[in-house]
């Protein structure tokens, strides 16, 4: 008896002296692609997940990241600039401006070169995820609020908190930023 050799799904050798071992081999095609078939299930939970996952980030650091940096840059970082007092103060404040400014730059550019990926995953198409940036990403950001939020805004809120009528400003320069902007016409 000839062996019959899977070439394609489409294309298999003949054996014309043995028709029906023909049709026997096509099975093993067939049922290795319905086992595979079977997996996805299992697979589509996960794929929508990343999908979903790729759109809500996409979506949100155009949004989120950006916007709250330029908050910061532009209303927080000199509300505590100018209310820090001369000296040793001022020279913290500014470092650590300066710390922020530059991990902002670094996390918007890590972000810019891992943008177009995670858009194809948010599409369902095939990507070239660079999973050490993204790793990286996570790690710095993670680290950047981190150092953020246990010494920068304390100091912050010490430096802000002597003079209520500073705290006020920030607050209220925060609020006009949120506030839509009407053209008049007369």
């Amino acid at each position: 008896m000839s062996q019959n050799v899977l070439i394609s799904p489409e294309r298999y050798e003949v054996d014309t002296a043995a028709p029906l071992t023909n049709f026997s081999h096509c099975h093993i095609g067939i049922l290795h692609q319905i086992e595979r078939l079977s997996s996805l299930p299992d697979l589509l939970g996960p794929a929508m997940l990343a999908k979903r996952i790729a759109t809500q980030s996409v979506e949100y650091f155009h949004r989120g990241m950006h916007a709250h940096h330029q908050e910061e840059e532009k209303a927080l970082f000199p509300a505590v600039q100018d209310s820090a007092q001369a000296g040793e103060e001022r020279l913290q404040v500014d470092q650590w401006v300066q710390t922020l400014l530059t991990d902002h730059r670094e996390l918007e550019k890590l972000w810019a070169d891992l943008e177009p990926a995670l858009k194809k995953v948010s599409k369902g198409q095939d990507a070239q995820l660079d999973i050490a940036k993204l790793e990286h990403l996570v790690k710095r950001y993670t680290e950047h609020a981190e150092s953020e939020e246990r010494l920068f805004l304390p100091l912050a809120e010490k430096i802000l908190g002597r003079n209520s009528n500073h705290m006020a400003a920030l607050g209220l320069s925060l609020h006009m930023r949120h506030v839509p902007r009407f053209l008049s016409h007369i």
